[in-house]
């Protein structure tokens, strides 16, 4: 007698307020397909009300016990519709805008120290590899795997390096195109494994940018002895300073983890690495960012592009656009914040 009462009572609960709950469910539906702002000024009134009511619902059918499948449809509604009211309502588009706007200039900011420990490793090794071959030419061989060297050894001539330069012909620039990407290539693997080896207290990371400064010290001086080193400015320049500078910041990148295990200050090693892997994690995907952009200007700009002047302004105008990025986007929200 009395399930028979049970029901009854939670039938007449159900029709009371069952109009509601589709309405409920209806505008929820929308908000999960649509997003928040498709709904009318009314329809986000009423959101809000029947959510309210929902609520109560579920809260009077727990306590008089009605039936199982009552309950749990009343719980992910209710569950459903507080995300829908709740819930940050950010589209893929706008957690992109706010992280290149925001969240990528700031991090870059906030490691200026690790960007600088990363640029001296670069720049010792570009200053000892340059030096050590006007010492014995010897070392160039012993800095730049064969790969890397493009066709151009010990043994090219003033006129052979300025044929890869500025090539003429379709086997020169296809040359020059194939080594172009293999450069890209070796430069990518070094900006992952100097970031994924950084928390290895900074030394992989420091060593691998060091490396990669004796590679680019060395094939300068290559090009300074045959007395065209300005010409190898404005070939690398038009990528090249996306390119290094998108190294320089993985390995910065890398430089955050490994410091927050050698210096963690009144944190645990987890909790420094926790703190700092945030940035960390932002650097390498500006570094990503800037290797895609080093991509394409190696594919299109520097193959169109052969005056040296031109060159020269294209690469720094845009090294330039990136320092004005990374020092100036974002700090109006920072100082109203």
């Amino acid at each position: 007698m009395n399930e028979r009462v049970d029901l009854i009572r939670s039938a007449r609960f159900r029709v009371d307020r069952e109009a509601g709950w589709k309405h409920l469910d209806t505008l929820v539906s929308q908000v999960e397909r649509r997003g928040l702002r498709s709904l009318a000024f009314a329809d986000a009134r009423d959101l809000a009300e029947l959510y309210r009511q929902a609520i109560n619902s579920l809260s009077v059918a727990r306590e008089i016990s009605l039936d199982r499948s009552l309950l749990d449809y009343l719980e992910a509604l209710c569950c459903r519709a507080y995300l829908a009211v709740y819930a940050p309502q950010q589209t893929l588009r706008g957690v992109l805008w706010r992280f290149l706007s925001q969240g990528a200039p700031a991090a870059v900011r906030r490691s200026g120290a690790a960007i600088g420990l990363a640029a001296l490793a670069m720049a010792l090794g570009g200053v000892i590899g340059f030096l050590l071959f006007f010492d014995d030419p010897t070392w160039y061989n012993t800095f730049v795997p064969g790969s890397l060297q493009g066709g151009r050894t010990l043994s090219s001539s003033r006129d052979e390096l300025l044929e890869v330069i500025y090539p003429s012909g379709i086997h020169g620039s296809g040359g020059l195109g194939a080594f172009a990407s293999y450069l890209f290539s070796h430069n990518t693997q070094v900006a992952i494994l100097a970031f994924s080896l950084g928390i290895i207290v900074c030394v992989p990371s420091f060593a691998l940018g060091l490396y990669n400064g004796l590679i680019l010290g060395a094939f300068a001086a290559l090009h300074v002895d045959r007395g065209i080193g300005v010409d190898l400015l404005g070939w690398l320049s038009i990528h090249g300073v996306t390119e290094i500078a998108a190294i320089i910041i993985a390995i910065a990148g890398g430089f955050r983890l490994g410091l927050a295990v050698l210096f963690p200050g009144q944190l645990s090693r987890r909790a420094a690495l926790r703190r700092e892997g945030r940035d960390a994690a932002q650097l390498a995907i500006v570094a990503a960012l800037m290797l895609l952009v080093a991509a394409i200007l190696e594919g299109f700009a520097r193959q169109l592009v052969t005056d040296l002047a031109a060159r020269l302004v294209i690469g720094w105008g845009i090294g330039l656009l990136w320092l004005a990025y990374f020092l100036l986007a974002g700090r109006r929200r920072e100082s109203s914040s």
